[in-house]
């Protein structure tokens, strides 16, 4: 037994080298595996780590683009925001009170503010507390003056957009806004910061890309202690390209002026030769500058995005009914049809009957026997009733397409635009949009409404614009456009002949010159010298929602050779065109033949 035992000792002792062996390869193995995956496998991962604890990038932001008008106004531009800030984790409690005093009275500020916010601050653990927003220039002086006594407040500068006619132009200028969280996880692959300002609506969203610039910044090397070693390079921020409006800012605040006394409502000045914006304003606006602040009060806030009035809305891209600015396509459409000519004779009435309804002329009486000019010249219900009527709702419909209606009007600002609408026999086959298939027909009372623009027929000032443009003009159709453009894309995209006889053009041209001379619209020669002639339409449009009047005014001048074009709309304001959009439209074209 003692043999045994001691010969299987002597084996066991022999193979612990052996063991040994086997267990040193294995670390030796595993060791130089982690080697590989350090080294070789993983070795930018853990360079670019490296990387980020020894380097460190000061972040320069990019001065975002102005915005300006035709003549070089600036409408928009970025400036340096200085606020007031405390820190209140790190303030020294025995000089607080001392420091607080003086700030509060070189400053002007309540102590008992100053206090409030130190407080909240300690409480919910910030590190950071703005006391006054918006440091003035000389608030700004007198604290630099004082600064080396004030070590509990420091002085933040931040970069912010900046409107200098505030509520000017806003529904085109538009406004920007801190990019959102979610919105970070990709706009960060685009070069977006976080808190980095996109633009939202307007000019401002349409070219962000343009205008919004690039971030630059310098890399600097610090040791294990984050201490400044050296610059390894610097890296200056693009500032974003300015861009050009069409805008006329003369013609553009006085269209804001005209809109004041009401309720809400539009203008849009137009070149009718181009399509080229002058002027457009929308009523109820909005302070642009309210998008810059970094704290927005929770009144102001609801007043924008919760009122009932909706100031965001851009009333000129909005559709609405037209009224009697309508009867120049019943017209048209009478004329193309080929059952009406240009020397047609209708036989006006107090009141024409269709379906279970008479539709009366607005003066009650009728105007005799007249012809499409006249019918113009005195807006009679009566003759474009029995022109629709003869000849249809889908050749109405079809000319109205042609004249730009029921589309977009290609304006760069699309994201605000309404489509509008224009009813045709297959929409009302189809359910008229509420209805079932096959139970709500076309009828008869459905074709008066949509002659003289009621009802079924809903369109935005911009279409108005377009379409009148194209009669101005002598028959083509241009696209509204607010940044200049070159020659070479205006001539590509701005002029697209109408498939209308001229022939018929020229007739609505006529009765448009004679609604001035002697018809509805005779009003804007009153009180006026030197104004080249002036060719309208006046336009009294029930709103189907409210039962309150809409009124429209549409122009241009001169008449033969038209340079400019304006719509003037009151929306919800009694009373008729020539009562209220007229003298807003005459303004315009004041300050226009003064300026020309």
């Amino acid at each position: 037994m003692i043999k045994t035992s001691s010969n299987k000792k002597r084996i066991s002792l022999k193979r612990q080298p052996l063991v040994l062996l086997i267990f040193s390869s294995f670390s030796f193995l595993l060791i130089l595996m982690r080697l590989i995956f350090l080294q070789l496998l993983n070795y930018e991962s853990f360079k670019k780590m490296s990387d980020e604890n020894r380097i460190r990038l000061i972040s320069s932001q990019p001065i975002r683009g102005r915005i300006l008008d035709k003549n070089g106004y600036v409408l928009a531009d970025s400036r340096f925001k200085y606020s007031l800030v405390i820190k209140p984790q790190s303030i020294n409690v025995r000089d607080w009170e001392i420091q607080k005093s003086t700030i509060s009275n070189l400053l002007n500020v309540d102590s008992n503010l100053i206090q409030k916010k130190y407080f909240d601050g300690l409480t919910n653990q910030k590190l950071s507390v703005t006391i006054l927003d918006d440091l003035n220039i000389d608030q700004l002086i007198k604290f630099k003056e004082n600064e080396n006594n004030l070590l509990s407040f420091e002085v933040a500068t931040k970069l912010i957009r900046n409107y200098p006619y505030k509520s000017v132009a806003a529904h085109v200028i538009g406004y920007t806004q801190p990019i959102t969280d979610s919105e970070y996880k990709y706009l960060s692959k685009k070069g977006y910061k976080l808190n980095d300002l996109i633009g939202r609506t307007g000019i401002e969203y349409v070219y962000e890309d343009f205008i919004r610039g690039e971030w630059g910044g310098e890399m600097v090397e610090v040791n294990s202690l984050g201490k400044y070693q050296r610059s390894l390079g610097i890296k200056p921020s693009r500032q974003g390209k300015d861009i050009a409006l069409t805008i006329d800012l003369d013609l553009q605040l006085v269209a804001e002026e005209v809109l004041k006394d009401k309720k809400a409502g539009a203008i849009i000045a137009m070149d009718p030769r181009n399509g080229a914006i002058r002027a457009l304003a929308s009523k109820p606006t909005f302070d642009l500058n309210f998008f810059s602040k970094d704290f927005k009060p929770e009144k102001e806030f609801n007043e924008l995005f919760s009122s009932v009035e909706k100031p965001l809305l851009n009333r000129a891209l909005n559709a609405y009914d037209p009224g009697s600015v309508w009867k120049i396509v019943t017209a048209l459409a009478g004329l193309e049809s080929g059952r009406f000519s240009s020397d047609t004779m209708l036989e006006t009435q107090p009141c024409i009957t269709y379906g279970n309804q008479c539709f009366r002329e607005h003066n009650d009486l009728g105007f005799g026997k007249i012809g499409f000019e006249d019918a113009l010249r005195v807006s009679s219900n009566t003759f474009f009733y029995q022109v629709g009527y003869e000849v249809g709702v889908d050749e109405i419909h079809e000319v109205s397409r042609k004249l730009g209606f029921n589309s977009l009007s290609g304006i760069e600002i699309s994201e605000q635009e309404n489509i509008g609408f224009v009813a045709s026999s297959q929409w009302a086959r189809e359910g008229r949009g509420w209805g079932e298939a096959g139970r709500t027909p076309w009828v008869p009372e459905d074709i008066a409404s949509m002659s003289i623009g009621q009802m079924v027929v809903q369109v935005t000032p911009i279409q108005i614009a377009k379409a009148y443009a194209a009669i101005a003009n002598g028959g083509y159709l241009v696209t509204p456009y607010l940044t200049k453009k070159d020659e070479k894309f205006l001539s590509d995209h701005s002029r697209i002949k109408l498939d209308i006889d001229p022939e018929y053009i020229q007739v609505i041209k006529n009765g448009l010159r004679k609604v001035v001379e002697s018809g509805t619209g005779v009003a804007i020669n009153t009180g006026v010298t030197n104004l080249p002639p002036v060719s309208g339409k006046t336009g009294t449009a029930e709103d189907w929602k409210t039962g309150l009047d809409h009124a429209w005014f549409v122009c241009f001048t001169p008449s033969d050779k038209s340079e400019l074009l304006v719509v003037a709309f009151a929306q919800n304001t009694p009373g008729g065109g020539s009562v209220h959009a007229l003298p807003m439209a005459k303004e315009i074209l004041k300050v226009w033949n003064e300026n020309n």
